[in-house]
């Protein structure tokens, strides 16, 4: 079991697309970078567990003012408090980027499942990934940055 860089590939390219798709987002994408620290970075983290061929978590977080512009943006009006709405809308956005990302790794041979999405609001919340580390990839976007957190191991099958 290792972490392996390239279970974070399909993550990025499902996250640029669904942001793409759903919101008309501009994408830029910021340096992967190592992290150890369990700490939530921003107010708003979706989870999402992983289980199969492939293991961990992925979170997805973000300001609540991004979330805001986001879930607006999706709905067509503005979102001015981050209310139960607005948290299923970004609950929802995590769960269609894993499962697209999850699809994509079972193509490359890693059959995997996801959770439903968790939210957790709070910024520097500890979430223990026990000792998966997280590979971090930031997306700058018009509505603001999304970090997508990767803690991940494989068995080393794929086909």
């Amino acid at each position: 079991m290792s972490l392996n860089v390239r279970f974070i590939n399909p993550f990025i390219g499902a996250a640029c697309y669904v942001l793409e798709a759903e919101v008309g987002a501009e994408i830029e994408r910021g340096p992967v970078r190592l992290e150890k620290s369990g700490t939530t970075s921003k107010a708003i983290t979706v989870a999402l567990g992983v289980t199969g061929a492939i293991r961990g978590a992925v979170f997805y977080s973000l300001s609540e003012e991004t979330a805001r512009s986001i879930v607006s943006e999706m709905m067509g009006e503005p979102v001015p408090i981050f209310d139960g709405l607005a948290e299923s809308a970004i609950g929802e956005l995590g769960n269609v980027i894993t499962g697209m990302a999850t699809t994509n790794l079972e193509a490359e041979g890693f059959n995997c499942n996801i959770s439903p999405p968790t939210l957790v609001i709070g910024k520097g919340v500890y979430i223990s990934t026990l000792d998966f580390h997280r590979l971090i990839m930031p997306i700058h976007t018009q509505f603001g940055e999304l970090e997508i957190n990767v803690a991940l191991k494989g068995d080393g099958s794929s086909g």
